[in-house]
């Protein structure tokens, strides 16, 4: 079963342009949850940090595709419309935040969610969060904190956490906390909510829990009031939970008739109470402790009767800071989580070099596409700025690292860059055009068109399309052909379907004049984003230097071995003596 939440999760935010939304939308991108988009009634058409914003849910699925959790930041008595507004439109997962929603407006939402198959969590909830890969609400606070207190499952499928489900928001975080100090990964942090109807309560979660490979334990902050330990309890003795349970209840001096924090927690008469809850959980086999203090040290003991992975080791429980790219033991080498050694006469170093950058090793197709890019760019003759900064620094006499560093810095928005850019426009061009399908009907070509003709006027230039040299550059051809074999086409591939899109529009207005085909550098960036690498963050240009480096070493090896010092370096009288080739 798939975890409650993952990195993969379309999330979208209701009530994204009041503060409260816009705050813990930052939070959630910060953190790297996919938000793709918000929904505030009468504020269709704008943007907050660059997402759309949309009148409905249903505009939102219309425009965007399937969404698979909404988190709703709106005031308590737009609950209930904001909610059953997202579950018609096909959300499957809820996040209702706000806390003293009107108890027959829970009751509603819960018969809608039944109907349709959705579920929901809170209200008055915090969210959850899935450390290391998405966060919905706002637990955490800030982004930074989240990373630095939620210790993450270890990568890759033997990876495993403990499952925390509280029914307190700000223990929810205390309990995170104070179990990654004692070294322990969590798989999720779940806060049920503090109101009396509740969506998914602590028994659901902790099936949940149950049928997620990636939790090894569960670990409970209960309460009084209520039956939702009772229910978890009466679970474990009908052989349906059967992980270790590791419980605090808190409340221990409450009377009948008290509220302890808010409505979800008060006792009533002889039930919900503390000595109920206790005896109830220790009899279906769970670990009770007395104080929230003894929890962590009751969690790793059990941990490690089960020899579990969720357990840090002392060195992972006492570093200052982490990594996930490569591990180094005695005698074993592992680069994301692969022995590389493994690795090593059985993947081609293009499906390395992706396997380094995006953590995921990819198959034998797109590892000889990764090869192609890679060989597409590694030299252009010397007339480009960096092999011309390189040999200009080996000539005076420095080091070969320092030539090939020179060429290195050259690598720039102007020089390679515009393989990072061209990703960048056509994904602009390509979200320009969902956002306006849904109310005009626009194509993805008649954007293009009208696009093309805006640039054409304006005297810009589109990066990634022209060539000072080539009018069809071989290694764009090649490369398309080795992306269609790996499953990226026109068809299937976004980013390819709007670079075609831009060549077509230039070829109709220039009417047939001078093409403005795609160029290699192009080529490539629309590659990599259909590939799903993210060109905002530098790896493009990285993939640039990586691919150049090779070049840069030969020009600078040449120039020291055949030129004469100090020589004045012409960029384009020079020619080439090297085989032919034939």
């Amino acid at each position: 079963m798939a975890p409650l939440l993952s990195s993969a999760d379309r999330v979208i935010v209701q009530g994204i342009t009041g503060r409260e939304g816009q705050a813990r939308t930052r939070l959630m991108l910060d953190y790297g949850t996919q938000v793709i988009g918000g929904v505030t009634p009468g504020k269709g058409g704008a943007e907050v940090f660059g997402l759309p914003v949309f009148d409905s849910c249903a505009a939102a699925v219309a425009a965007l595709g399937l969404i698979d959790v909404s988190v709703l930041f709106v005031p308590a008595a737009g609950i209930k419309d904001a909610a059953l507004d997202a579950m018609r439109a096909g959300v499957k997962l809820v996040v209702l935040v706000a806390d003293r929603v009107p108890v027959w407006d829970a009751m509603e939402i819960a018969a809608e969610a039944k109907e349709r198959g959705a579920e929901f969590l809170g209200p008055n909830t915090l969210g959850m969060i899935a450390p290391g890969e998405a966060v919905v609400g706002m637990i955490g606070g800030r982004a930074e904190s989240a990373r630095q207190w939620f210790k993450p499952p270890l990568a890759g499928p033997g990876g495993r956490g403990v499952g925390i489900i509280s029914r307190s928001g700000g223990m929810s975080s205390s309990t995170g906390y104070y179990l990654g100090q004692a070294g322990v990964r969590i798989s999720t942090i779940v806060h049920v909510g503090g109101d009396a109807v509740l969506g998914l309560r602590l028994p659901d979660v902790a099936l949940k829990f149950q049928a997620d490979p990636r939790t090894e334990a569960i670990a409970i902050f209960g309460e009084i009031g209520g039956s939702q330990e009772e229910d978890l309890a009466a679970l474990m003795k009908a052989g349906k939970v059967t992980k270790p349970v590791i419980a605090y209840i808190g409340g221990k001096a409450a009377k009948a008739g008290t509220r302890f924090s808010h409505a979800g927690a008060i006792i009533e008469g002889n039930t919900g109470t503390h000595a109920g809850k206790v005896a109830a959980l220790k009899e279906a086999g769970a670990i009770v402790v007395d104080s929230f203090g003894e929890l962590p040290a009751a969690v790793v003991g059990v941990l490690k009767k089960q020899g579990s992975r969720a357990l840090m080791s002392e060195q992972e429980k006492n570093a200052a800071w982490t990594t996930a790219v490569t591990k180094i033991e005695p005698n074993k080498v592992a680069v994301r989580g692969h022995d590389i050694a493994d690795l090593m006469g059985k993947v081609s170093f293009g499906a390395a070099v992706y396997l380094i950058l995006t953590g995921r090793l990819p198959d034998e197709k797109v590892g000889r596409l990764m090869d192609a890019i890679l060989v597409s760019s590694i030299d252009h003759g010397a007339t480009p700025p960096s092999c011309l900064a390189a040999r200009t620094v080996a000539s005076t006499g420095a080091s070969l690292s320092q030539s090939v560093a020179a060429g290195i810095m050259s690598i720039n928005k102007h020089h390679g860059g515009a393989i990072e850019d061209c990703a960048r426009y056509l994904g602009g061009l390509i979200a320009q055009t969902e956002r306006r399908a849904p109310a005009t009907g626009r194509t993805l070509d008649e954007v293009a068109t009208e696009e093309v003709a805006r640039i054409k006027s304006s005297g810009s230039r589109i990066s990634g399309f022209g060539h000072r040299v080539h009018t069809k550059d071989p290694r764009t051809v090649r490369l398309f052909e080795l992306a269609a074999e790996a499953g990226l086409t026109e068809a299937t591939g976004k980013h390819i379907a709007a670079a075609r899109a831009i060549e077509r529009a230039f070829a109709a207005i220039s009417g047939g004049g001078k093409p403005l085909p795609i160029n290699v550098d192009g080529a490539i960036g629309a590659i990599l984003a259909d590939l799903g690498l993210d060109p905002s963050g530098g790896v493009f240009n990285g993939i640039f230097m990586i691919a150049r480096t090779p070049g840069l070493v030969a020009h600078v090896v040449e120039e020291q071995t055949r030129e004469k010092p100090m020589r004045r370096i012409d960029p384009v009288n020079h020619a080439y003596d090297g085989p032919s080739g034939d």
